[in-house]
């Protein structure tokens, strides 16, 4: 049962369509692999166990009568604890949600349900999104299963590791300033945010709103295009859902050819802040793509080096916004004051008090001086003009190249408590992720290979809005090629190398 862990999607949804495996098998040899490596990696906050067997059962059952079926139907998959769940709890890492049993499902949730794939649980995370290293849930921290001392990234670290820990072989992530991006970096995965719009936020937990974008977490670029294709499309449901039809991205990973393709290098790449490791292993991979055929150009994009000071200011003021509807009033925890009247405010004020941590706190009272009288237009205002400037250095860059590199972030993973000790060194993180959701651009990172330390690392593919496609299309063949060079799928290296220096060591490792 252990073999069927170690399969990519792909090729369990094919056991699974000749017969060979069972969803049920499939479902259970998953259950068995969390029950094992739970201890080790706390990737999930709620086992949906019972739940995933009925819908592998059904979905045998269908097999059986000879149904047309999706793909993926009977492929399990883990979803974000943002992300709503009908008649499961969905507590956003949160206090606050805790308890909470949502009466309806997020469109995508509908949109897995309706193709047949078992949901194993949610996933582990920063709380309301807000965080970069998965330390910050109320439900305990998730360990990289790469080395268990170490973060996961986050926000979606939950989500990386189930993956990068053979608990799931595909999951559900949402994106606001890299939360997709940065933790497949970190965990070894591949981890797309889509172009803004393009998947319905429906039903998503809002953290910043004309940020945040629901994405596929897996192995491999094929996994990340299959899983996208059924999570994709337009939802009257959701305002700022776009109209165009999903393009065929399953048929784009398959690309193996490179020749002719223009790949444009921020010149930030090789900034002071990468380390030799990571700039080591993005400068391996674009040689990589030179032999096979490809342009590498080098391009300066100025408004970049502001772009983290703008995300600074617009996340959290949105963040301000989507935060006061958990006011103990309505739904989710309410706290009353010890002592003294019972008051409206005082409800609320005791509420918040108990319900965020101190990092959604930090945000928030950021968010709303940034969003006060006197400082709106300073702040605020002047980010988004920012935010424009970003949007315009995208769209020159993008008539001279078809896709943009660059590190997913400039460090492997880093120990857990940094974030605490210095702020900065979190936010900073993000430095290579964030212009893509200022802009509203799809973005995909994927392994391109082992740094000193003996981590993974990321290396990140822009493309245009819309142009989702040109992500696979390159991330596909830049995966042969690299899978050519190693000798072997990425993700079997940490059953090669185990889990050095951490927890597993002395009980066999994930």
């Amino acid at each position: 049962m252990g073999e069927i862990t170690r399969l990519t999607a792909a090729e369990l949804a094919s056991r699974l369509s000749s017969g060979e495996v069972s969803s049920v098998e499939a479902v259970q040899a998953h259950l068995d692999q969390i029950e094992r490596a739970e201890p080790l990696v706390n990737s999930f906050i709620t086992v949906t166990a019972d739940d995933a067997l009925a819908t592998a059962r059904q979905i045998d059952e269908r097999r059986a009568r000879g149904e047309e079926l999706h793909p993926l139907a009977g492929v399990p998959v883990a979803v974000k604890d943002l992300i709503v769940t009908k008649g499961t709890r969905t507590t956003a890492g949160s206090k606050m949600l805790q308890e909470w049993v949502p009466p309806y499902d997020a469109t995508v949730t509908a949109k897995v349900r309706e193709a047949g794939l078992p949901i194993l649980g949610k996933t582990n995370m920063d709380e309301f999104a807000m965080g970069s290293t998965t330390e910050h849930s109320a439900f305990g921290r998730t360990y990289n299963p790469w080395h268990t001392g170490r973060v996961p990234g986050g926000s979606s670290g939950g989500s990386a590791a189930a993956v990068a820990a053979w608990e799931a072989p595909l999951a559900i992530g949402t994106d606001t300033g890299g939360s997709i991006r940065q933790p497949a970096a970190l965990t070894g995965t591949v981890g797309v945010k889509p172009t803004y719009g393009s998947v319905s936020r429906y039903g998503v937990i809002a953290m910043a709103s004309s940020l945040d974008q629901v994405g596929p977490m897996t192995r491999t670029v094929a996994d990340a295009a299959a899983l996208h294709e059924l999570l994709a499309g337009h939802d009257a449901q959701d305002s700022t859902s776009l109209p165009q039809a999903v393009p065929g991205f399953r048929a784009a990973a398959a690309n193996r050819d490179v020749k002719g393709l223009k790949v444009g290098v921020l010149a930030q790449s090789y900034g002071a802040g990468v380390s030799a490791g990571v700039r080591g292993s993005f400068q391996a991979a674009l040689d990589l793509l030179a032999e096979a055929g490809a342009e590498i150009v080098e391009l300066q994009l100025p408004a970049l080096d502001y772009a983290l000071d703008a995300y600074y200011l617009i996340m959290p003021s949105e963040v301000s916004s989507n935060l006061a509807r958990f006011d103990g009033m309505r739904y989710g925890l309410r706290a009353e004051p010890q002592d003294g009247p019972v008051t409206a405010e005082r409800v609320m004020a005791e509420t918040r008090r108990q319900g965020f941590g101190w990092e959604a706190k930090r945000r928030i009272i950021l968010g709303t001086y940034a969003l006060s009288a006197g400082y709106y237009d300073a702040y605020y205002g002047s980010a988004q003009k920012v935010r424009t400037l970003v949007k315009r250095d995208f769209a020159r860059a993008f008539e001279q190249v078809d896709v943009l590199a660059s590190p997913t972030a400039p460090t492997t993973a880093f120990g857990f408590g940094q974030d605490a000790e210095d702020p900065m060194t979190m936010y900073l993180n993000d430095v290579f992720t964030i212009p893509a959701n200022l802009a509203g651009l799809p973005g995909l990172s994927l392994p391109s290979g082992i740094a000193g330390d003996g981590l993974p690392v990321g290396f990140q593919l822009l493309a245009p809005e819309l142009a989702d496609e040109r992500l696979y299309s390159a991330g596909g063949a830049l995966e042969a090629l690299l899978e050519e060079r190693r000798g072997g799928r990425f993700a079997d290296q940490l059953t090669e190398i185990g889990m050095a220096g951490s927890a597993a060591d002395s009980t066999g490792g994930i």
